[in-house]
């Protein structure tokens, strides 16, 4: 496809920081953006669970190093609440993060462990039509042999909440094949108002946990929950799977890597190339090393022996297949 230079409106970005991994993941997220986006023209939010209830300890980012290197990146850090999820559900936090954001500004949501490679100006949202991300395998529903299949499970869905089925249908994909239903990879995505977006995220995420339908008794929710919600809410705003052209993001301007085993397995030298760049300076190697995988993986050498065992232009065509891979030759760290 060929890449626009128009700019489009300027919007907000999310993701979510908290202790343990995901700070360390934070740091190199807000270094990348700094990196590729050093005049970005919208905030930068990190958005930070607070202590409560739902939390067994303090889920805020606890690393004082972090904190001045993401200020240093122009993050600002935005505390939230966790009403409904929390310590048992994590994944929630990008439905309740939301809630803090500044109402009525456009918003894109990026799981942490994404590293942004492109200007993101760039990119041409259409922020009154949601998408998100289609780097997705087929992970949920399961069916079972006897038991409702694809189509059963998905409209019990959608007449839950008085959308239409019919029109969120892929019908270029065969009936009972999972790619024929709107299913996303929660690891991006916008709308114009991250109020109006979380609420109904929170609302339709809220009642299928607490009261699934039938058709749902023998599936897993957790930690699908997310993932389950998240295309109900897109294509009740209108929005759906090809609202954003390819090639943009999880492709030439970001790149949702997971884990660092899986970056140098499977990513572009051009993601590469970034991320030992972004991690080199001794400020922010200094933090970054006090994460075991980020260690290992980009500063002992374990990145490459990982790298050497697949060639990209012929990878597994299933994660867990290359997962395996690295588990089988000691290389799979998290």
């Amino acid at each position: 496809m060929t890449k626009t230079n128009e700019k489009i409106q300027p919007f907000n970005i999310v993701i979510v920081g908290q202790t343990n991994r995901l700070q360390y993941e934070a740091l190199l997220f807000a270094a990348s953006l700094h990196a590729t986006n050093p005049d970005f023209p919208g905030r930068f939010f990190v958005a930070e669970p607070q202590p409560g209830s739902l939390w067994q300890d303090d889920p805020r980012i606890t690393n004082a190093h972090v904190l001045d290197l993401l200020a240093e990146f122009g993050a600002e850090i935005l505390p939230f609440e966790n009403r409904y999820f929390g310590q048992k559900y994590p994944h929630g936090n990008k439905i309740e993060a939301l809630a803090a954001l500044p109402t009525g500004e456009p918003f894109v949501f990026f799981d942490t462990d994404t590293l942004i490679t492109g200007d993101l100006t760039e990119v041409p949202f259409d922020f009154d039509r949601p998408s998100a991300s289609n780097k997705v395998e087929g992970t949920w529903p399961k069916p079972e042999l006897y038991g409702p299949g694809y189509t059963t499970i998905w409209k019990s869905l959608y007449d839950r909440f008085g959308l239409d089925f019919e029109s969120s249908l892929d019908l270029g994909q065969p009936d009972e094949y999972w790619r024929r239903y709107l299913y996303f990879n929660a690891g991006f995505f916008y709308y114009k108002c991250p109020k109006l977006f979380g609420d109904r995220f929170a609302d339709y995420a809220v009642d299928i946990k607490t009261d699934p339908p039938e058709e749902l008794a023998c599936q897993s929710l957790n930690p699908w929950l997310d993932q389950i919600a998240l295309p109900l809410v897109i294509h009740s705003f209108g929005g759906g799977r090809d609202a954003l052209p390819d090639g943009y993001l999880d492709s030439d301007y970001s790149c949702h890597y997971r884990t660092m085993p899986l970056l140098y397995a499977r990513e572009s030298d051009k993601v590469v190339d970034l991320l030992k760049d972004i991690a080199a300076p001794n400020r922010v190697k200094k933090v970054l090393k006090q994460y075991e995988p980020i260690k290992r993986f980009v500063y002992q050498g374990k990145g490459e022996k990982a790298r050497a065992l697949f060639d990209r232009d012929h990878l597994p065509r299933r994660e867990q297949q290359i997962r395996q891979q690295l588990k089988k030759n000691g290389l799979w760290l998290r």
